[in-house]
């Protein structure tokens, strides 16, 4: 015979494994988590992605793209920049830039501001997979990330 208690207690274990198994369902410790994105339109046509500092963050790890920094004047810049070119100059720097228009690219300045401009300019010009760091070198730091200071 069968005690109640008996069953009342694996009925909890087959609960505690299924609630168990769905917490843990979609992402795994080595899976990354999809990036904190929101894409934001161009006039003329086309979008920019604006991304978080986590998002960030975690990109860097597994470093894809060109990291660009904007900002002027220089106010320190994010470990792993590739290039430094103005927000405002970047039409006269294309040769800087590759000639594949689906290259990612991921731009910063300070607040997000500049980068923003230049993120418009560039889809504008033509780029399709263009980056904004979202609140900038401030929001990274904020976020307890570190700053280089000096080129």
């Amino acid at each position: 015979m069968v005690h109640s208690w008996m069953v009342r207690l694996e009925v909890l274990l087959v609960v505690v494994l299924f609630v168990t198994a769905c917490q843990g369902a979609g992402t795994t410790a080595t899976e990354p988590a999809a990036p904190n994105t929101q894409k934001v339109p161009v006039d003329g046509g086309g979008s920019y992605t604006d991304v978080s500092v986590g998002s960030l963050y975690m990109m860097l790890k597994e470093k894809d793209f060109l990291l660009l920094n904007v900002h002027v004047p220089y106010e320190g810049e994010i470990e792993g920049t590739d290039l430094f070119i103005p927000y405002d100059q970047i039409e006269q720097h294309l040769d800087q830039l590759p000639t594949d228009l689906n290259a990612k690219l991921i731009l910063y300045c300070r607040s997000g501001g500049m980068s923003a401009i230049a993120a418009r300019t560039l889809v504008g010009l033509g780029y399709t997979n263009v980056w904004n760091l979202d609140g900038g070198m401030i929001a990274w730091d904020e976020a307890g990330h570190p700053l280089l200071s000096s080129r």
